[in-house]
């Protein structure tokens, strides 16, 4: 359904319901309709004699093409194999785009018995003034017009129900079962226009040759050509002329190219927009019949590599031996297969593209990196850990002249597969693909990190639910893209960056989410966060019954990696602000087990000093803190929380004072019913959490929006009993020997 969600997103029109009326362009409920003989793809022909038997005729307008016809296929099946007695069904395909080995194929794809005819010329939907695939015209046994138009209301303009809350055909078809006439005689159609024989104005000022295929190749055949996500091919006029007069609908109304920024904000280099000179270059094609013009005026067509958006890869890596087996309904939990290429020297990453093995059923890949050593793992401020991903709308990671990620050697690849079963058994062995450069060509490392809030809880029936996310910078660095990530009831998404002087700046705004189409925003000129300056994300959700995709309007919604529940993540690239050297520097975590190997660890004088008064005050705590950090370096954050009757106390807290604005400091009292840190003064050993962002509880999921990791060494002090606290923004931060020392200091606290 994806697949269906992300070309319906283009290529239909927004209807919210219908009625009796009649469309100005539908044929009148109780018109006959004239005798009509059409051939099928095998050469039969057919009349309405062939279905004399029949009391009810239903008349499926199809395209090969189009993917709402093929969602639908299986219903018009299954009307013909359990009512054919009563009921016949014929598929007409009036597209003059579509052939007869196409219509066969069509056919063998869906599993389909009953007559599929070629309108050729669009006869038949002239006469019955139909214009859009699918779209269904049911006629009683006198072969009268009874019903025409959708199937049912499941899908909208790039929105798609759950399920069908009107059931139109079959309750049609009920109707005149039992003798009577439909309640609902037409409810608006939607979905690809017919592609109709137009009549070409040969003295047109507009022409395929000279002006159209410039357009299509610089802005649509990326996608539109065989093997790519596009459902048809737009790489000749044979293909486009017969999507003419969809093309301009499409464009008229900025649902293709798919494009979803504000453009009053944030300029982008991969900005998808045509020009309203090139809109109305395709108006005026259309309004002169599509004419081809001069062949010798063709312009050259680009170039691509069969199967690859980023060229000609340097390795391919699959994520199996074998295909998975993917079963055909029920939930698929994620998938995660690790793969080892073998780099036995670190591989610098120009350009990587994911492919899906069977894109009917992969819904999105995330390919991430599993290193043996940390190298590499911190960019600057950005924890990254991702290496690129596809999805739908997404385009593959192709980085600018000197910027590369790194893939350390000796790291694995992890492909985290997100699948959606379809109703049929599937196979899947998906790849990426990688295309390197050599470590003297890189002048920017490039990591990719989020602001993320595991800690939504959306409202049974809320409209607008409001959350936001905060990744702060210690340290100059600059973004070069957005990757804003929601499921079926985001609404909309912002990106703002908010500076050390209080300035704000929305870097951008994007004011409809649609699911179908997850785009990237590649930066025209890269976006300076300086020290201290944080990136903000905000995000706006629709549970209510209004929104049309929500899968249920009456239950309360969380974090979880499944589309009917939520996410809210602010995926970014960035680099830092200086030139990167080639050689990459270790996570602080790995710096300090580098140390502990050659020498074991040990706490100075100066700290057992500054013990004796360190809970007295925030600064003197500071000043343990960072005597502290000497030994162990990861260290960002120290804080004392004390039980006070059922309260949490954060009574004592160290940190960066820019983290402080984000997340806040000491003095704040929590309830102990939503936190985790409360359980702790149970224990009797330190409880080391390695990844804060995995746990579930909304103290730990508050900090997970700056920190990584941390370790709590329950203690006594004085007549209180709580925690020492001690955080890191790198996440597994603190091996044995850390914990060890971070118990020691706790000790000192004590005395």
């Amino acid at each position: 359904m994806n697949r269906v969600l992300r070309m319906m997103a283009g290529l239909c029109v927004a209807v919210l319901g219908a009625g009796n009326c009649l469309a100005a362009d539908a044929a009148p409920a109780g018109k006959p309709v004239k005798e009509f003989s059409l051939q099928d793809f095998r050469g039969k022909s057919w009349s309405f004699a062939d279905a004399k038997e029949q009391k009810v005729l239903v008349l499926a307008f199809l395209g090969c093409e189009c993917p709402l016809a093929g969602q639908y296929a299986e219903t018009l099946r299954t009307i013909a194999e359990k009512q054919g007695k009563d009921v016949a069904v014929w598929g007409i395909f009036a597209n003059q785009q579509d052939a007869l080995s196409e219509m066969a194929a069509f056919a063998k794809d869906h599993r389909i018995e009953y007559p599929l005819l070629k309108d050729a010329g669009n006869v038949v939907a002239d006469q019955l003034k139909a214009t859009r695939t699918p779209e269904i015209v049911v006629l009683d046994q006198q072969r009268i017009v009874r019903y025409q138009g959708r199937i049912d209301d499941q899908f909208t303009y790039g929105k798609a129900r759950p399920k069908a809350e009107h059931d139109y055909l079959g309750d049609a078809i009920a109707a005149l079962l039992a003798g009577k006439n439909p309640e609902i005689s037409h409810a608006e159609p939607v979905g690809c226009l017919i592609g109709k024989k137009l009549k070409p104005d040969e003295k047109s000022p507009v022409t395929y040759t000279q002006h159209i295929a410039k357009i299509l190749n610089d802005r649509c055949v990326n996608c539109h050509r065989a093997g790519e996500i596009g459902p048809f091919s737009l790489t000749s006029y044979d293909e486009a002329v017969g999507w003419a007069e969809m093309i301009a609908e499409v464009t008229a109304d900025n649902r293709m190219p798919p494009w979803h920024a504000n453009p009053a904000h944030g300029k982008f280099r991969n900005d998808a927009r045509l020009s309203d000179q090139e809109k109305q270059l395709i108006k005026q094609w259309v309004d002169h019949g599509a004419p081809q013009g001069d062949v010798a005026l063709l312009p050259t067509p680009p170039k691509f590599t069969e199967g690859w958006q980023i060229g000609e890869p340097d390795l391919v890596v699959y994520m199996s031996d074998k295909p998975a087996n993917i079963p055909a309904k029920g939930e698929v939990k994620y998938q995660y297969f690790q793969v080892d290429p073998g780099f036995t020297e670190d591989k610098w990453v120009t350009a990587a593209e994911c492919r899906p093995g069977n894109r009917a059923i992969v819904h999105h890949i995330i390919l991430g990196i599993a290193q043996m050593n940390g190298k590499g793992r911190n960019v600057g401020d950005v924890h990254s850990e991702w290496l690129t991903a596809t999805a739908p709308g997404a385009r593959p990671l192709v980085l600018n002249d000197g910027h590369a990620k790194l893939i350390p050697a000796g790291s694995k690849l992890v492909f985290q597969m997100h699948y959606t079963p379809n109703g049929v058994p599937q196979t899947d062995r998906s790849c990426v693909g990688l295309k390197f450069t050599d470590a003297k060509n890189v002048r920017h490392q490039v990591g990719t990190d989020q602001a993320g809030n595991r800690g939504l809880r959306i409202p049974a029936g809320e409209a607008n639910y409001k959350i936001d996310a905060i990744h702060p910078f210690s340290s100059d660095m600059k973004l070069l893209a957005l990757f804003p990530h929601m499921h079926l009831r985001g609404k909309s998404f912002r990106y703002t960056a908010v500076y050390a002087d209080g300035k704000e700046e929305i870097l951008l705004d994007i004011p409809r989410y649609d699911f179908a189409w997850q785009n990237g925003y590649e930066f025209a000129e890269p976006i300076l966060m300086p020290r201290g300056s944080r990136l903000r994300c905000e995000a706006m959700y629709d549970n209510s019954k209004e929104n049309l995709a929500n899968p249920d309007p009456t239950s309360v919604v969380r974090w979880g990696d499944q589309t009917w529940e939520e996410m809210m993540i602010g995926y970014f690239d960035a680099t830092p602000a200086e030139e990167t050297k080639v050689v990459s520097k270790p996570s602080r975590a790995m710096e300090f087990a580098a140390a502990a190997a050659k020498q074991p660890p040990h706490l100075s004088p100066e700290l057992k000093s500054l013990a004796k008064e360190a809970l007295n005050s925030d600064e003197k705590l500071m000043a343990f803190g960072l005597e502290l950090r000497k030994t162990v370096p990861q260290l960002d954050r120290v804080c004392w929380t004390a039980i006070e009757g059922d309260k949490l106390n954060i009574a004592r807290v160290a940190q960066d004072p820019q983290i402080t604005k984000v997340i806040g400091g000491s003095g704040k009292k929590i309830s102990t019913s939503v936190t985790a840190i409360s359980n702790y003064v149970k224990q009797k050993e330190p409880i080391v959490i390695k990844n804060l962002a995995e746990q579930k509880s909304l103290d730990m999921q508050f900090m997970s929006r700056v920190y990584g990791s941390s370790v709590h060494v329950p203690a006594t002090i004085g007549e209180s009993t709580g925690t020492v606290n001690f955080w890191s923004m790198e996440s597994a931060a603190f091996p044995p020997e850390a914990v060890a020392l971070l118990k020691e200091a706790a000790e000192l606290l004590k005395k």
